[in-house]
């Protein structure tokens, strides 16, 4: 069977009990700016969101409304624990029924190297038709282009590299926006669809 969580779901009871509380954790700081980039009352789907924390909670705490997305039942029941009444699907990124429809602004921390270069491409395309007019796309992902094993999951992680981030979302419709360092070296990229 495949593990659609990319390992995830087999340690999410030690993520949850460090990571997964950590309100004020890497990138809280960094997900608070970003957040205030969305005007109040904006739809927000967080991809691989975990527990919620620190993500979520930053995005509710901001006035915005949000979706999420898990592969890990853990997590996910995590996360419905946490927000109960955030609308959260327990599924794959790439294979989400959220993509159905529209919101302003679609946030990816710390999933998409975890995914292969032809699901993260996929991705990509997805997540940017899935913006409004105005929408801004998030994720975070390495600047330069390599492989690692995840210090978590001890899984294979594959960053394809800024130039290819950046090219996949100029193909997609999206003019490229501001990038964004936090304190952990995490690097965030962003692209907005043109109204």
């Amino acid at each position: 069977m495949i593990d659609e969580s990319n390992g995830y779901e087999r340690i999410a009871e030690i993520y949850i009990r460090g990571r997964g509380r950590a309100v004020n954790g890497i990138g809280s700081s960094t997900a608070r700016v970003l957040a205030q980039t969305f005007s109040k009352g904006s739809m927000i789907l967080d991809l691989g969101c975990g527990t919620g924390i620190p993500v979520t909670k930053i995005l509710l705490e901001e006035g915005l409304k949000a979706h999420a997305v898990d592969a890990s039942p853990k997590m996910v029941e995590a996360f419905r624990q946490n927000f109960p009444d955030v609308p959260v699907a327990c599924e794959s990124v790439e294979r989400s029924a959220f993509f159905d429809r529209t919101f302003d602004g679609v946030i990816a921390v710390g999933l998409m190297f975890l995914l292969s270069a032809e699901s993260q491409r996929a991705l990509i395309s997805k997540m940017a038709a899935a913006l409004a007019p105005g929408g801004k796309l998030i994720f975070t992902a390495p600047l330069d282009k390599h492989e690692w094993k995840d210090a978590m999951t001890d899984q294979f992680s594959w960053s394809l590299g800024a130039d290819q981030y950046r090219g996949l979302m100029a193909a997609s419709g999206l003019s490229i926006g501001e990038e964004y360092r936090d304190e952990g070296g995490n690097h965030y990229y962003s692209g907005i669809r043109p109204r």
